[in-house]
């Protein structure tokens, strides 16, 4: 492995990919998944703006071409929660949901779909620009007792709790029918990111992906080493990525360990892949899970 004395500065994380490899390498995956993002705002607007319906409804709850049910699980399990059998249209939407994010990647709907993740990872580029390190420790497992403290709550209150300060569906809202007093919550969440903890929302405390961090614990899409000894420890993937630690066993791991990144807190954002100017990372499957072999010189 070729040492690296130096770490990159995180202001600096992705600069040495543009010189070394260029500007769309160490941008594409972002430029996809904000392409991704509006994407989908747009569909929501098509209706509207231009009389064609694509989708109809919120990031809640929507119908695609009028026809496909989409529900957020979420939503779902705090109605079955609360004793409230959801319509037949709401669980096929569920379902639906269920199974394509089961499927396809690890939390795709935080990297690829979801709208405050725009809002977070503006705080985040903030943060490393102004060089803001210091960061309140809190537990990352959190975001998955907040998920059993709503589900709790729900059964006991009767009430889908949840939806009374969900940042993501007010985002959501704010984007199609116009910004009004839940703005205040998008505020809170992106001034937390940038001065109390780093990758605070999504990484800590966020519901919403703790149920797709579930939901996708064993899909297909993954994140691969492709050659541990190609990293120089330029640190740029670690200062990029909004959960770091999914990254620690598949490049810095033992010779024993899958090069992998299995970890269900993965976002497939594919920044890692972007930003490393070595070409450490690639997009892969979960079955592409070769060991490393073990050799003298290792």
């Amino acid at each position: 492995m070729a040492e690296k004395y130096t770490p990159n500065k995180p202001k600096d994380a992705g600069l040495e990919a543009r010189q070394k490899l260029g500007w769309w390498h160490a941008y594409r995956f972002l430029i996809l998944r904000r392409i991704s993002q509006l994407s989908i705002i747009l569909m929501f607007l098509s209706g509207p703006i231009w009389q064609v319906w694509i989708l109809k409804g919120n990031y809640s709850g929507s119908l695609l071409f009028d026809v496909i049910p989409l529900s957020d699980p979420l939503i779902t399990l705090e109605s079955l929660a609360s004793g409230h059998l959801p319509g037949i249209l709401t669980l096929s939407g569920a379902l639906i949901i269920f199974i394509t994010y089961a499927l396809l990647g690890s939390k795709v709907f935080c990297g690829w779909v979801c709208p405050l993740n725009v809002v977070t990872d503006c705080a985040a580029w903030i943060r490393r620009k102004l060089g803001i390190r210091q960061t309140a420790k809190i537990p990352r497992s959190l975001r998955y007792a907040i998920l059993v403290m709503i589900l709790a709550g729900s059964a006991v209150s009767g009430l889908l709790l949840w939806e009374w300060v969900n940042p993501v569906a007010a985002l959501g809202r704010a984007l199609i029918y116009g910004f009004g007093a839940t703005v205040w919550l998008i505020l809170v969440v992106f001034f937390f990111d940038l001065f109390i903890v780093e990758h605070g929302w999504c990484g800590h405390l966020c519901p919403i992906g703790a149920t797709y961090g579930v939901i996708g614990a064993k899909s297909l899409l993954r994140v691969k080493v492709i050659d541990r000894a190609r990293c120089d420890n330029c640190m740029d993937c670690y200062n990029v990525c909004p959960e770091p630690q999914v990254l620690r066993s598949p490049l810095h791991g033992k010779n024993s360990e899958s090069l992998l990144v299995l970890s269900q807190d993965c976002i497939s954002c594919g920044r890692c892949i972007d930003v490393c100017p070595e070409k450490v990372f690639t997009f892969s499957h979960r079955f592409n899970n070769d060991i490393p072999v073990v050799t003298l010189n290792q």
